[in-house]
C-alpha cells in the first residue's frame, strides 16, 4: 500500500506531468510513469498546486495529423465512438461516457482518467474504437488523447440521452430532459472584455468517478491550467427535472489576477423584438436567452434583456454576496421564434446559486456584435472585487441549474417581453414592456397601479400603463428621448398602494 507521502510524490511526478503535458524531466528520479494510481479527493488539488509552482507550458496540439486538424464541422461531427468505445455502456449503472475525438477546432488534448474502487486508470486512446466516416487517414493515429467527453444518462425507459458535454478549453454544456444544448459554461474566464486581451484556460485532464449502482450522481475532477493560474475543480452532476451541477474549485495563481470571472456563461442573441435593426428574417427571433436575471445580496430581483448591439457593450452590476444570477430563456413557445431547425424555445436556462460568501464584486454582462447565429455573443459572469494574490489558494463553490425555469423565481410580476420601434416624434424611441404574474390578477391591486420609470441620461416623453387583470398582465408603453446621447440607462418597476408588484427591469438603449 502506498503511503500518503508516496502518493504526493506521484502527484508531483508522472501522473500530474502527464496530465499537464509537461516534459518528463519533471519526474521524480527513477520514478516510473504509472498509469494506475490510488486516488483521493486531494489528488487534483495537490496537482494544481504543484503545477502552479512551475512555468506554464502550452498544451501540444501539433501532434494532430493534418486530415484531422483541417476537418470541416460536418466531417468532424461524423467521427463518433463505436459501441465498444463507450465507457460503462454494458454496466447496469445509469451513466455512460463517450470519449470525443480531436479534430476541427478541438485540437487541444485532454487526458481522461477513470476512477474505480479507489484507483485511477488512464484511458488510452485507441483509433479502432472510433468511426471515422469520410475522413481519409493514411494510417490510424496513435497517442492522441481526446478533445473531451460526452455524458449520457439512462432514462427509466432505458434510452440514453445526452446530459452534458465537456469539450474545448474549459467549456462545458448541459441541459434538462427534453431540451437541446444551448448556453455554454466555463470553468473560469480571464480578462473577458479586457483591452489587454482574453486568456482561455484549459482542462488538461479529468478524473471521472464510476458511480455506484445506488448513486444518482456523477463526479468529475478536472485540472485547469493557463498562463495565469492552475486550478482543481470538482463537478458533481445530478440528473432530474433540472440537471444540477455542484461546482467546487481551488485556484492557485501563477501571477496576481485582477480580472477574472466565476460561473461564466455565454449564449447566442442574434435578434429579437427589441433589436431587429437591419434584420430581414421571417423568424420572430433567434436567441438562446431572453436576458440576464439577478437576485442581489439585498434581495432585489432584477432582469436585464440582452441585445445584439452595433458596438461592444459591457455592463457592470455592483453587488455583494449575490444570491443568484443567470441567463434565462423565458420564451417557451414555438411561435416566439418560428424556427423548426434551431428550436430556440428548447434551449436551457442556466441559473447560478453561490455557496458561501462571495464578498463584494459585480455581475458583468458583455454584449458582442454578431451576424452569426452560431456565435455565442452574450457573456455573463461574477467578477470579484478583490484580486487573487500570486501563490495564494482561493476556493469558491456554487450550484448550477440547467433547467426550463430556475428553482427560485420572483414572487412578483416578471418582464416577459419587450418591443421597440419608432416613437411619436422625431428621434424618439418607443418601448413596450409586458409584465405577467398572479399579482396582476387582482383588480383591486391594479386599480391604482403605476410605473416607476427612470432614465439617465435622456428623458421620458410619454408614459402609459395598460393593466389587464383577466390576463394577469400589464403593459408599460413609453417614448424615450435620448437627447443626442449615445446611451441611456432605463430602470422600471410596477407599484401599487406603496408595494412593489414587479421585478426591476433594466435596459441600456444605444443607437
Amino acid at each position: 500500500m502506498l503511503k500518503r507521502r508516496d502518493l504526493l510524490q506521484l502527484a508531483g511526478g508522472a501522473a500530474i506531468f502527464a496530465a499537464a503535458g509537461m516534459p518528463e524531466e519533471g519526474l521524480t528520479q527513477g520514478q516510473p510513469a504509472a498509469t494506475v494510481l490510488p486516488f483521493s479527493a486531494s489528488f487534483v488539488v495537490e496537482a494544481a498546486k504543484n503545477l502552479a509552482a512551475k512555468p506554464f507550458a502550452s498544451p501540444a496540439a501539433a501532434d494532430l495529423p493534418a486530415p484531422l486538424a483541417n476537418l470541416s464541422y460536418e466531417a468532424y461531427v461524423a467521427i463518433r465512438a463505436k459501441p465498444e468505445g463507450l465507457i460503462w455502456a454494458q454496466d447496469p449503472g445509469d451513466f455512460v461516457i463517450e470519449p470525443l475525438h480531436r479534430g476541427f477546432v478541438f485540437t487541444t488534448p485532454m487526458q481522461i482518467n477513470l476512477i474505480e474502487d479507489g484507483l485511477s486508470r488512464r484511458l488510452d486512446y485507441d483509433a479502432s474504437k472510433f468511426i471515422f466516416a469520410g475522413v481519409n487517414l493514411s494510417a490510424p493515429p496513435t497517442n492522441l488523447d481526446f478533445s473531451g467527453f460526452r455524458i449520457l444518462h439512462r432514462a427509466d425507459s432505458g434510452d440514453l440521452r445526452e446530459m452534458a458535454i465537456f469539450q474545448g478549453a474549459s467549456f462545458f454544456r448541459s441541459s434538462a430532459p427534453g431540451q437541446s444544448l444551448g448556453v455554454t459554461a466555463r470553468g473560469l474566464s480571464i480578462r473577458t472584455g479586457d483591452p489587454r486581451g482574453e486568456e482561455f484556460p484549459v482542462f488538461r485532464g479529468v478524473w471521472i468517478e464510476k458511480p455506484t449502482r445506488a448513486a444518482n450522481s456523477l463526479t468529475i475532477h478536472a485540472l485547469l491550467d493557463s498562463e495565469s493560474v492552475a486550478g482543481a475543480y470538482r463537478f458533481t452532476l445530478h440528473p432530474g427535472e433540472a440537471t444540477i451541477v455542484d461546482t467546487e474549485c481551488a485556484l492557485f495563481p501563477r501571477a496576481a489576477m485582477d480580472s477574472f470571472g466565476l460561473a461564466t456563461m455565454s449564449a447566442t442573441m442574434l435578434f429579437g423584438p427589441v433589436d431587429r435593426r437591419g434584420v430581414d428574417d421571417l423568424r420572430e427571433a433567434a436567441a438562446e436567452t431572453s436576458g440576464l436575471q439577478m437576485l442581489t445580496g439585498a434581495g432585489e430581483w432584477v432582469f436585464r434583456p440582452v441585445s445584439n448591439r452595433n458596438a461592444l457593450q459591457i455592463s457592470e452590476f455592483v453587488d455583494e454576496n449575490p444570491k443568484g444570477f443567470g441567463f434565462l430563456q423565458r420564451k417557451r413557445d414555438f411561435d416566439d421564434f418560428y424556427d423548426e431547425f434551431q428550436h430556440w424555445e428548447r434551449r436551457p436556462s442556466l441559473w447560478i446559486e453561490p455557496i458561501g460568501d462571495w464578498g463584494p464584486g459585480s455581475v458583468e454582462l458583455v454584449e458582442i456584435p454578431s451576424d452569426s447565429e452560431s456565435a455565442q455573443n452574450m457573456i455573463a459572469f461574477w467578477r470579484p472585487k478583490a484580486a487573487l494574490a500570486k501563490g495564494q489558494e482561493t476556493d469558491f463553490a456554487y450550484r448550477q441549474f440547467w433547467c426550463w425555469s430556475p428553482p427560485s423565481s420572483p414572487p412578483l410580476a416578471i418582464a416577459m417581453g419587450v418591443r421597440s420601434g419608432h416613437g411619436a416624434g422625431r428621434n424618439l424611441r418607443r418601448f413596450q414592456v409586458d409584465f405577467r404574474g398572479d399579482v396582476l390578477a387582482d383588480p383591486a391591486r391594479v386599480a391604482d397601479i403605476k410605473a416607476n420609470l427612470n432614465v439617465s441620461p435622456g428623458k421620458i416623453a410619454s408614459l402609459r400603463v395598460y393593466p389587464t387583470p383577466e390576463r394577469k398582465s400589464c403593459r408599460v408603453q413609453f417614448d424615450l428621448d435620448p437627447g443626442g446621447e449615445n446611451a441611456c440607462e432605463m430602470r422600471l418597476t410596477l407599484e401599487s398602494q406603496g408595494a412593489t408588484l414587479s421585478e426591476t427591469w433594466l435596459y441600456r438603449w444605444t443607437p
